[in-house]
């Protein structure tokens, strides 16, 4: 062996070579024409696509990169769903068909719209409470009040509880105060010894309301490399290196239809979109998204700029077609 060459650099050298023809392989193949397609799309921070085992793309073309924690906005309605069946499997909360009276009655406030007592945490995580919005427009006006639970429950009632799809932030915070209250758990503790621990993620602090609860549906942190984690494991049934992370039974229901998006058309089961592609999806504001498809054995994560909006014929229906275009071709 030269003198120039130690043996701990021949074997680094060695080790270079033998990657070297899986790197051109992912700058070159599936990962390159990934790229390509993405890179018309402005708003877009970072993506990463595994498949299998394999992470065939990890790009983040602006924003602060991979490891850097991102605001998910919405795709925490999905982690809190998760959340809910931590609960349910535990046995702190009986099942989804338990009622915000019989969780958290003290979160009631007197002059309550009729009835919300009944309304279930499964009315709550598939967004069918059937009270007005308080997302969109309304939006500023509720995390302006002094109480964001109470608000909620006294907005009026515009459609049956368990019927149709009202999207609203304050439906998924009233389901992670009554989570908090019924374990006795913040919604952070409850992330980090579920998530955290079970996928070897960071999960910091975020947005509280004026009572102390954390923001249940908006405003999480992730860093696109853990974002990524939770679509493998929402891609294997629940597992993640060889862990059951979430109950199969719960990952089971929660890839389950229970009503449809009235903007996207997609399917919404406990707190995820599903698409007829096969994709199971967290969507957060401005084009965050948290994807899996179990068939073809992909996981996918994409931070956006989250100060633009990502509606579904506009940013995120191009997300669609990426989704459904070349990372569904490489599978």
């Amino acid at each position: 062996m030269p003198t120039s060459l130690t043996r701990r650099g021949f074997c680094a050298a060695t080790l270079i070579a033998m990657a070297a023809p899986a790197l051109v392989r992912a700058q070159t193949g599936a990962g390159a024409e990934i790229r390509a397609a993405a890179a018309g799309l402005g708003q877009l921070h970072a993506i990463l696509v595994q498949r299998g085992g394999q992470v065939v793309l990890a790009d983040a073309p602006r924003g602060p990169g991979l490891d850097r924690a991102a605001n998910i906005k919405s795709c925490s309605k999905s982690l809190l769903a998760l959340m809910l069946g931590a609960a349910i499997a535990d046995g702190r909360i009986a099942g989804p068909q338990a009622t915000l009276a019989q969780l958290a009655p003290g979160l009631i406030p007197r002059d309550a719209t009729e009835g919300v007592g009944a309304l279930t945490m499964e009315d709550l995580v598939t967004l069918r409470a059937g009270l007005q919005g308080t997302s969109g427009a309304n939006y500023g006006e509720w995390v302006a009040s002094r109480n964001w639970v109470s608000y909620v429950l006294r907005q009026p009632r515009i459609a049956a509880a368990g019927g149709r799809m009202i999207y609203s932030t304050g439906t998924t915070h009233l389901l992670g105060a009554a989570i908090a209250t019924a374990t006795g758990s913040t919604l952070l503790e409850l992330a980090r010894a579920q998530l955290g621990r079970g996928l070897g993620i960071e999960i910091a602090p975020w947005t509280r309301d004026p009572q102390g609860f954390y923001f249940g549906g908006n405003e999480m942190a992730l860093t696109p490399r853990a974002m990524l984690r939770v679509a493998v494991m929402m891609r294997d049934g629940g597992r993640f290196d060889g862990r059951q992370v979430v109950a199969e039974d719960w990952w089971r229901a929660s890839t389950r239809a229970r009503t449809r998006s009235p903007y996207s058309g997609l399917d919404y089961g406990y707190g995820w979109f599903l698409s007829r592609t096969g994709w199971v999806i967290a969507r957060g504001y401005g084009g965050q998204l948290i994807a899996a498809n179990t068939g073809r054995d992909l996981a996918v994560a994409i931070t956006s700029d989250p100060t633009r909006p990502a509606r579904s014929e506009g940013y995120f229906g191009a997300l669609m077609r990426l989704l459904d275009g070349p990372i569904l071709n490489i599978a």
